[in-house]
Order: C-alpha cells, then sequence, then structure tokens
C-alpha cells in the first residue's frame, strides 16, 4: 500500500520536473506531503531565479514550512525525482521532515556519496521510487545541452 501511496506522490514530483524542464532547468520536482495531502510543490529553478539555491528541495521546504507555520516539517514526507544533493540534504535535516523518497540516484552530487549525518536521525528513507522515469527526465535533458 504505503509504494503505491509513494508512486501516487512521485508522479506529482516528476509533474514538477516536467515543469523544470519546459523552462530549461535541470528536471527535479519536488512536493512535499502532510497528513496525504500535498502542501508544497517546487521544481528547480537555479536558472530563472539566477540562484545556485534555488533547488527544487529548497523552494519546496520554504512553501511547506511557510504553510505549516512553523521551521520543522515533523509528520512530513518529502518526495523528489532526484537523490538531493548534500545543500538540499542539510536542509531537510534541518527542517526535521520524518521521511525522504526519491527517485534516482545521483552519483555524481547526491548526498549518499558524503561521508556523515546530513539528514535528522529520524528522517527514515525510501529509494528508487519510479528511478527509471525521474532518472530519464534529468538525462534527456543534458543529452539536449550537449
Amino acid at each position: 500500500m504505503e509504494d503505491n501511496k509513494d508512486e501516487h506522490f512521485m508522479r506529482a514530483a516528476l509533474d514538477e520536473a516536467k515543469k523544470a524542464f519546459a523552462k530549461q532547468e535541470v528536471p527535479v520536482g519536488t512536493v512535499i506531503v502532510c497528513d496525504g495531502m500535498i502542501i508544497a510543490r517546487a521544481h528547480n529553478l537555479t536558472e530563472t531565479l539566477n540562484d545556485p539555491t534555488a533547488h527544487a528541495e529548497m523552494q519546496a521546504i520554504t512553501a511547506a514550512a511557510s504553510w505549516l507555520g512553523g521551521k520543522y516539517l515533523t509528520g512530513c514526507t518529502i518526495y523528489v525525482t532526484l537523490e538531493p544533493c548534500a545543500m538540499c540534504a542539510g536542509a531537510i535535516g534541518w527542517s526535521q521532515a520524518s521521511r525522504l523518497v526519491y527517485g534516482a540516484d545521483d552519483p555524481k552530487k547526491g548526498y549518499t556519496l558524503i561521508q556523515g549525518a546530513l539528514l535528522h536521525p529520524k528522517t527514515t528513507v525510501t529509494s528508487g521510487i519510479l528511478a527509471e522515469e525521474c532518472g530519464e527526465k534529468v538525462t534527456k535533458f543534458f543529452k539536449s545541452r550537449r
């Protein structure tokens, strides 16, 4: 049952990644879910905002914290199409999100390459949800740029 929910929300994150792709941004999308409801959705905006910190996760965390009225995302699940980088994993850790679910691994910039505890100790991680579909978006984007 959890897998079906995870796939449902990952598809919403993929919709956000499509928006990024349409803007010629690296196609990464994020949704944040609390009590079964999407409370924030975002996609990469680094080119649009000329801001290297405008990753999908950062945008979504800010929106979710605003929606919740506080800085902690306890009880929330963050769905992201690509394994978060160290910056985003750190922000997820500081937000104290209860769960992180990501699609494709990022073998070049993903947080799992770094030794150390970036996530909050109570955050559980699920990876590989719609991994192929999520990875195809990023691969297609970079192939089109070469």
